[in-house]
């Protein structure tokens, strides 16, 4: 579901945070444990199709946790990381961690930030040849899997999408004063399709010189990813990670349960959870246009741009959420399923075998799908 800001962070900053983390694990007498809020809000405001935030909560508990919880947090990609892991005593706290995270996490902005003006994707982006342009096997690895979650997904999820949601007002420019007409919308979508590139190897090369690829639709995925591979290292048995929403888990919290994620209500007046549910060793990633959104002359536009028709969705699809292993997999498929709709996205996680739950917006009020690889997977809590 993210283009990036790169916040750099200074070594000292993080040698306190880390000093921090350590003191933190010291105060295991608190009766308290972990419950982490999926939020919806995406905004145009920072940038294509981004995810702004994510809340996590801190919520009483029956019983005191027998082991402590150090708790890691920073800037990065325009939004917030938070890391969790657990840990039985002193000796367990991983020294220069903190350090670590930051470093990887600006190695990944330093390839596929559309911020960051001189990243390896920008580059790219501003490259004005149809030959061939080498990449990086990280870089590689994202474009793969953008490409095949748009194949899946009948080329809705699209990386080539980003002037379409420019033009409608949802980028960095703003709102346009009347809603672009069917010869702008022409123009733009010669540049605009998967079909447009094509990934070898280590190189990628655009058929049309004007094709921009954004991956912010699942590079935070894929940095959620990349820490818990951190994590896995470090041999670290007990863990959560999050940036902007995107998360993945495993294990157990301090006090045994197992970590619990609220998916929230969607709806745009007020803050409310919809369910609570514990994932097992996974991730979860979630779409919704219910915050991001604009009304002009009585219609209401979402930020969320259907490449088929080159305008925004028009159905009553409001909400999803995708459980899987890979947090890149995850963030990829919810925005996929929110511009399918709710049969579409119906068909594909059924065909598919994907956990997926998806909310849609009734005259009554809200109806629920849970898929049944959803239900095999996903306890839910509430």
């Amino acid at each position: 579901m993210p283009p990036f800001r790169y916040v750099q962070m200074m070594s000292q900053n993080a040698e306190r945070r880390t000093q921090n983390a350590e003191r933190r694990t010291q105060n295991a007498e608190r009766r308290t444990c972990f419950v982490i809020i999926i939020n919806n809000w995406r905004t145009g405001l920072l940038r294509l199709l981004f995810i702004l935030q994510a809340l996590v909560l801190l919520t009483s508990c029956s019983e005191s946790p027998t082991l402590s919880v150090v708790h890691l947090s920073g800037q990065t990609m325009g939004t917030t990381y938070n890391v969790k892991y657990v840990v039985a005593n002193q000796d367990e706290v991983i020294s220069g961690l903190q350090e670590a995270l930051d470093k990887r996490l600006f190695e990944i902005n330093k390839l596929m930030s559309t911020y960051d003006t001189t990243s390896e994707l920008s580059r790219f982006n501003q490259y004005r040849y149809t030959n061939e342009y080498a990449i990086s096997a990280e870089t590689h690895e994202v474009l793969e899997e953008a490409i095949r979650l748009g194949k899946l997904s009948n080329n809705v999820l699209d990386i080539t999408v980003g002037p379409l949601v420019n033009l409608w007002g949802f980028g960095p420019t703003k709102r346009p004063e009347v809603t672009p007409s069917e010869a702008e919308l022409a123009e733009v979508r010669q540049y605009i399709g998967l079909d447009k590139i094509q990934v070898n190897g280590n190189t990628i090369s655009k058929s049309h010189p004007l094709v921009y690829v954004d991956l912010s639709t699942i590079a935070k995925g894929y940095a959620v990813d990349e820490l818990a591979r951190m994590m896995e290292a470090r041999k670290v048995a007990n863990y959560l990670v999050e940036i902007g929403g995107e998360m993945r888990v495993k294990g157990e919290r301090g006090d045994g349960s197992q970590w619990l994620i609220a998916i929230e209500k969607p709806v745009s007046s007020e803050r409310a959870i919809q369910k609570i549910v514990s994932i097992g060793d996974n991730a979860i990633a979630t779409s919704g246009d219910y915050r991001n959104y604009y009304e002009q002359d009585g219609v209401r536009y979402s930020h969320l741009i259907d490449p088929r028709t080159g305008k925004p969705i028009q159905h009553n699809l409001v909400a999803t959420t995708v459980v899987h292993p890979s947090s890149m997999t995850a963030d990829g498929l919810a925005t996929a399923l929110m511009i399918l709709g709710w049969d579409e996205s119906i068909k594909l996680a059924e065909q598919n075998n994907l956990a997926v739950f998806l909310i849609k917006k009734t005259d009554t009020g809200f109806e629920e799908y849970a898929s049944p690889q959803f239900d095999a997977t996903v306890k839910i809590k509430q």
